[in-house]
């Protein structure tokens, strides 16, 4: 990644993509932040509060989903593939992370177990489960995808491969982990 461009430049409705624990959530809750905006989680639209990240029914989620882009301004991050395209009509910017597979599971592993997270589930009743596992494994190469999926849009883009370069991010921005 280049130096990044000003993070003006994305606009007051941001979209972060990027695979499961690539650092999205987290991301999203330090730009909120800076640029005093709700950081809002496509994971808490379509999931149950105070349960082990139980599925709402499709149409509860669609509709949250939907009044939650439908705002001024937000960062927001998550994939949702059913949802991305209205999501992608709305936004001014994308930020497009991706990490290696191997970090994405050390992730997943603290954060379920430390049961502290950006973006957690109202809660928090977190368990590794199997199917994050094979999650994980399934979608290791969505990086790339939604990265092309970003650049097609034509809205202004910053993209992150590696930790390395997110941390060059929060650097210039300014940002700073927010405490979960």
């Amino acid at each position: 990644m280049d130096e990044p461009p000003d993070i003006a430049t994305l606009g007051r409705r941001i979209m972060i993509v990027g695979p499961t624990n690539s650092g999205k959530s987290t991301l999203a809750v330090a730009i909120g932040e800076r640029l005093g905006m709700p950081a809002r989680h496509v994971d808490l639209f379509n999931h149950t509060p105070n349960t082990d990240w139980v599925p709402r029914p499709k149409a509860e989620f669609h509709a949250l989903h939907a009044a939650a882009i439908a705002e001024p301004e937000w960062v927001m991050d998550g994939n949702y593939s059913e949802v991305l395209p209205a999501r992608l009509q709305r936004a001014t910017g994308i930020i497009a992370i991706d990490d290696f597979l191997a970090r994405r599971y050390w992730r997943y592993f603290r954060r379920t177990l430390s049961q502290n997270r950006a973006g957690a589930l109202e809660g928090n009743r977190d368990s590794i489960k199997w199917h994050m596992i094979h999650w994980l494994w399934h979608t290791r190469r969505s990086g790339g995808k939604l990265r092309i999926m970003a650049e097609n849009s034509g809205l202004p883009l910053v993209v992150c491969r590696n930790q390395q370069e997110l941390d060059r991010l929060y650097r210039a921005w300014g940002l700073t982990l927010p405490l979960a």
